[in-house]
Order: structure tokens, then sequence, then C-alpha cells
């Protein structure tokens, strides 16, 4: 009860007014209202962890249902392809604006002269807007938002719908075209911003909003925190080459379909999971987009699509006894680097992560280990997580995210699912599991289409969803930082809580 009536104190200031605003009576009083309404104790049911393991300790978490401040100028968000904290601890958030509905858009006015097939007028999104707006909410927010821990705006810019970014600080001239799927987003140590795209190939249905019109998402994008354009690594393809080396822009790799991407400040190495069509980790220099090597699953290279094509879906590989696949089967989702230099990657559509070994002189060079023999080509580890989980084509596998605890060990490493749609924390010195919060649904705390997962110092835990989700959410961290103990070694499954 000592322990409620203290955390009630903590959202009155966290919810409702900013620290120094509210008097220490006011805020008491605020936490008797919070508390004798049973407000407190259902957050901690709904949104805290558990499946808890008795012979392992966790961080606790709790969701701030008011997180994050309104956004302004009636902006809304769309799926949320990309989140990320940086340094600063600035939420870093890549909004898809073109996937918000008409319901959701109505306020994005037609383009002059734009017209669909039956010549009526129409928005940046190709909604109808025959007769002016469609309704009084709302706009599309620009393509990346940064936020501080409170939840305040602090800048914005990018993509169609930021009037004026495409053709002035984004010129194709000088290399800047802007994705068509926006997905991943990253901030590095130097405080530049990355982004990725993940769509195949040009819309069948072209819109005034529509900006690769060249072929797929094959490339990265570098920018300053303030929008200005620096870097493109990558180009257009049509199809999935997951051996490139120098199809891109003045000579870098070609990616196709990028997910995610990391830069160990170590060695300036830029790691990318290439991704939706291709099937490898790529790196690359992070100032020159220059060529250093790949891998793909178990660190092999070359990577051999026609095979993994050839196999089909993890269920029927699964069926057939293949429980270790010698390849990434697509999306390479994630890719993160730990402190102590070791790789962890999201093999999302084969239901596990893959953990490499950063130094190993062998990570990305030309080198062969389809039976998966730890410390071979810079492999080290691999856990499935939820192996029999399986609701493909609609939504392929559970690894979408990761990240690490904040304390000096980063013991903890938390995997988004996004399939049961649940944040399992994993004890990273031997990745078993030692429980898990949120849960598949719409409310505070639930999750639909889990899509990020990402820490600040505190060991807040932010998430993103895309699908219908379409939203960002915070948990706040109480009690221990790291991880500690013994867990299940089987990674998901159906919680006793859920049966």
């Amino acid at each position: 009860m000592q322990f409620s009536v203290k955390l009630a104190v903590l959202l009155t200031s966290v919810l409702f007014l900013s620290p120094g605003q509210i008097p220490r009576a006011d805020a008491q009083a605020g936490a008797s209202a919070l508390q004798g309404g049973g407000m407190i104790n259902r957050l901690l049911q709904k949104t805290g962890v558990y499946n808890k393991s008795r012979t392992g300790t966790t961080p606790s978490f709790v969701a701030d249902p008011a997180w994050p401040a309104t956004l302004p100028h009636s902006w809304q968000v769309g799926q949320i392809g990309g989140l990320y904290v940086d340094r600063h601890d600035n939420v870093w958030v890549y909004n898809r604006a073109r996937t918000m509905t008409n319901v959701e858009a109505g306020l994005v006015q037609a383009v002059p002269g734009a017209t669909n097939a039956q010549g009526q007028s129409v928005n940046g999104i190709g909604q109808v807007r025959q007769n002016g707006f469609g309704a009084d909410c709302c706009a599309a927010a620009p393509a990346v938002m940064a936020f501080d821990g409170n939840g305040k705006l602090l800048r914005s810019w990018g993509g169609p719908s930021d009037p004026g970014f495409l053709g002035g600080k984004c010129r194709e001239v000088d290399g800047c075209i802007w994705p068509n799927g926006e997905h991943g987003i990253y901030v590095d140590h130097l405080d530049n911003v990355w982004i990725a795209g993940s769509s195949g190939a040009v819309p069948a249905a072209l819109v005034p909003w529509t900006t690769n019109r060249a072929g797929g998402d094959g490339f990265i994008l570098k920018f300053d925190r303030d929008g200005n354009f620096k870097l493109r690594i990558g180009g257009t393809p049509t199809a999935a080459n997951s051996n490139d080396t120098n199809g891109g822009l003045n000579g870098t790799p070609n990616l196709f379909q990028p997910a995610d991407m990391v830069v160990d400040p170590k060695t300036n190495r830029l790691y990318v999971s290439d991704g939706y069509g291709n099937r490898r980790v790529l790196i690359v220099d992070a100032t020159t987009g220059k060529y250093i090597g790949h891998f793909g699953a178990y660190g092999s290279n070359p990577v051999d699509d026609a095979a993994a094509s050839a196999t089909g879906g993890w269920p029927e590989d699964y069926m057939k006894g293949n429980h270790k696949p010698a390849f990434f089967r697509t999306p390479v989702h994630c890719v993160k680097i730990a402190d102590d230099g070791k790789i962890y990657v999201c093999d999302r559509g084969n239901n596990r992560i893959q953990v490499f070994d950063g130094k190993d002189q062998n990570l990305g060079k030309a080198c062969a280990n389809p039976d998966g023999v730890a410390g071979r080509c810079g492999y080290v580890a691999e856990r499935m997580i939820s192996a029999m989980s399986y609701t493909q084509p609609a939504m392929p596998g559970t690894a979408v995210s990761m990240n690490f605890s904040t304390d000096k060990a980063q013991s903890c490493l938390y995997v988004g699912d996004n399939t049961n749609q649940t944040i399992y924390i994993l004890n990273r010195s031997n990745l078993q599991e030692l429980g898990r919060f949120g849960r598949n649904g719409r409310m505070t705390g639930e999750f639909n289409w889990l899509h990020q997962v990402s820490l600040d110092s505190k060991g807040n835990v932010y998430t993103a969803e895309v699908d219908q989700g379409k939203r960002i959410q915070k948990f706040l961290r109480y009690g221990p930082l790291g991880c500690s103990g013994t867990g299940s070694e089987t990674v998901g499954g159906v919680a006793p809580e859920n049966k």
C-alpha cells in the first residue's frame, strides 16, 4: 500500500502537472483520489510484469496513459515505422503519414490540380476532397518527430506531409529520395539521424505524396537532427540481391527494403538489417557508406537468396525437422549493438534472435557456417522466440524489435513479439525469459501490432505500433534497473496467467 501511494504521487505529477507546478498537499490529495478509485492498482495489474521467474529478478513497469502530450496543429500520426531514444533521452518517432485513414486525415486538403481516375479532387494521400476538407480533425504530422521524456514535442520535419521539405532540405539532385514506406529510425553518437524505407516497389496507385517513383526502397538516408540531408546509401532496385556490394549511389551497396540500423561508435561501422527483401546484415562505413562486409544467419557469407526462397515458410521448414534454418528468413527486422560488442539480430521470419561477436575478425567476411556452430564466422548464440507462433502471411514471425536495459552490464534484453503482442524480459547473460509485459489489445499497456521497443537512460521503455495500432506508449520503470538469475529456456508460449 505504501508503494502504491508513492506511485500515485508520482503519477499525479507525471500525468497531470509538470514537476514543480503542483503543491505537495494537492499531490497527496491527488494520490488519495487515484488510490481510492483503484486507478493505480488497475494500472499496475494491467500494465505490469507477469509470468515472472521465481529465481530471477527484473525491473517493474507501469504504463503512463497520458504520454505523449497532445500534438500541435491538430496533427495525427499514422503507423509508426520507427522509434529510438537517443543519448539525450529524446524519443525519435518515424511516422507513416500516408497510412492515415480518411477519417483520421480530415484536415488534409486537396492538392491543387490533383484528381483521381473519376476526375475528383484528392489530397496527398489520394482521398477525395471534392468539397474541401473532410472533417474537423486531423492533419498529418511530419514524418520525423522528437519528444522529450515528458512527451513534449521538440522538433519535427520530413516526408511529404512536411510542406517544402521535399525539394528543399531533401532534393533528389543531391541524392535525397524519400522512401515510400517509412521504416526504422536511429540517432547515432554524433546526433546524426538515420532513416530507412521498406517498400518493395513503386505503388500501383500513384498519389500526390508518392515519393520514390523509380523502384523499391533500397536505401537509407542520413540527416542532421534538424533534417538537413547528409548522405544516401543505396538505390532503387527491383529485386533482392543479398550479396550486392556497390550497386548503389556513388558505389555504395544497394539495399532492398532495409528495416533497422545502428552505428558502432568505437569503429564507425554502420550495421543495417537488410531486410524485408534481402536476407543479411550489411556493414558499411558510417561516413562514406562504402562497403565493409555483410553476413547472413550464423555469420555465413555469401547469402544464398535462391535456396532460402525455395524453402517456403518457417512452419513448413520446422515440420520437416529443420529447426535451425541456415539463412535469415525475411524480414531481418532489427540489429542492435551492446556495449560489450555483441550484435543482436531479429530474424523475425524464423521466430528467433541471433547473437554475433562484433570483435570477431571473421564476421562479415567470406565464411560458411550452415550448421550454426558457435564460435565460427562470428556467430555466438541464438534463442527461439515463441517458436510455434504462426500467423503468416498477415503477420510473419515474432521477434520484431529488441533493446537493452541501461545498467552498466545491460543485463536485460527486451524482445518485442508482434504476433503475440508482448515484450519478453530476458537475462542477457543466459537468454532465459524472466518475465514479460504487455498483452494483445487496444487499451493502455496493450499492443496492436507492436513494432518498436527502445529505452531511455532511466530504464523507461517506449513502444510503437503499426497496422491499426498507430501509437507510441511509455512504460515507467521502478524497482531494479537490471536483470539477474535464471528463468525459462523456452521464451514464449501461453503464460499461466492467460490460461
